[in-house]
């Protein structure tokens, strides 16, 4: 499933691109930038509920109280020994530690408790006779991202309306109650406000007089007839806006015309692992957010693919009085601060 460490709005700011031709282009490069850090890292940044299924540890020549993990560990929902068995046994929380506690999650291990009964058995077979159910990945920060503003009343739907626009981006994972929804794209929808006052073609006029603020927020992009407008601050009913925003052309607009914002958005359903469930109206949103450094670099990667496939990888980039030598040494640099502090070491049965 994709899991995006940049979203695409995020991308095009950071690199100055304005228009949505090039968007399918943008959200490829940014998949696969993130794609690259898992690798070089060795993790993931979003978390997976998944089963894994692990060898009995003895036959490995491990101790049989010591799980070594080959991925970073959240919790654990279920822990099974002789997994293979008909009736595999099930190992109760009180009986195992996370291994390291002192510093996870995440945690490379599942030790057993010595003062317990309880120990891996192989059962049948020592081939996978393990199974370990939980939520796998660094870490699962979240940030809050607004509420609902209408139910999602079926397991199905694939659109969404949310409460702030600002707060969400084209590439987010979300987490609404325990289900994760990947958001694909976005789309208007009415505020319900009217513009007060006719506007000019005109750059300079950037205070947008509405009939209610408070239906806006800032960070917001307003569409008003075929002109996009960022929002910059609001002041009662007043917005302070960028004209002529992402590309569209600067116009001129009559007085009481809609105010639309983008904050219909396309997602795709039960990601990563958990169950598509219906969503209350109000229900509160929130979105992962892997460390600020997988975010810059994610950035940082996108925006120099994207440059360099218009080049043809070449060894310039740009056209015109804008191009310039390519030389990637501040990437470089910030790939191995990133590779120094974040990647995962080998793990193994010792």
């Amino acid at each position: 499933m994709v899991n995006l460490y940049a979203g695409l709005e995020t991308v095009k700011r950071a690199a100055g691109i304005s228009g949505a031709d090039k968007d399918i282009v943008l959200l490829r490069i940014i998949e696969a930038a993130s794609r690259r850090i898992d690798q070089q890292v060795r993790r993931r940044f979003i978390p997976l509920t998944a089963t894994r299924l692990f060898d009995w540890p003895q036959e490995l020549g491990s101790s049989s109280v010591i799980l070594w993990l080959h991925d970073d560990l959240l919790a654990v929902t279920t822990l099974l020994s002789k997994a293979q068995d008909t009736s595999p046994t099930t190992i109760v929380a009180a009986d195992y530690f996370l291994e390291p506690q002192r510093y996870g999650p995440p945690y490379n291990r599942i030790e057993m408790d010595l003062s317990a009964a309880a120990a891996y058995e192989s059962g049948d077979t020592p081939q996978r006779s393990i199974s370990v159910a939980g939520r796998w990945g660094y870490g699962e920060d979240t940030k809050a991202a607004g509420t609902l503003a209408a139910a999602i009343s079926t397991t199905t739907a694939t659109t969404l309306t949310c409460s702030d626009a600002s707060l969400i981006d084209v590439g987010d994972t979300l987490l609404i109650e325990s289900e994760q929804l990947y958001v694909s794209a976005r789309a208007t929808v009415d505020t319900t406000a009217n513009t007060s006052g006719a506007l000019n073609a005109d750059k300079s006029q950037t205070t947008v007089a509405l009939s209610n603020g408070a239906l806006v927020s800032p960070g917001e992009v307003l569409l008003i007839n075929s002109e996009r407008m960022y929002v910059d601050s609001i002041s009662g009913n007043n917005a302070t806006v960028i004209r002529a925003y992402d590309g569209s052309v600067l116009a001129t607009h009559a007085d009481a015309q809609d105010v639309y914002v983008y904050r219909l958005l396309t997602v795709v359903r039960a990601v990563n692992g958990t169950t598509a469930a219906t969503h209350a109206n109000s229900t509160a949103i929130s979105k992962y957010v892997p460390p600020l450094a997988i975010i810059d670099l994610c950035v940082a990667e996108s925006i120099a693919a994207f440059h360099q496939e218009q080049s043809g990888w070449g060894r310039v980039v740009g056209t015109g009085e804008g191009q310039r030598a390519w030389s990637g040494s501040a990437l470089d640099d910030l790939r191995r601060r990133v590779i120094s502090v974040y990647r995962r070491g080998r793990q193994a049965a010792v």
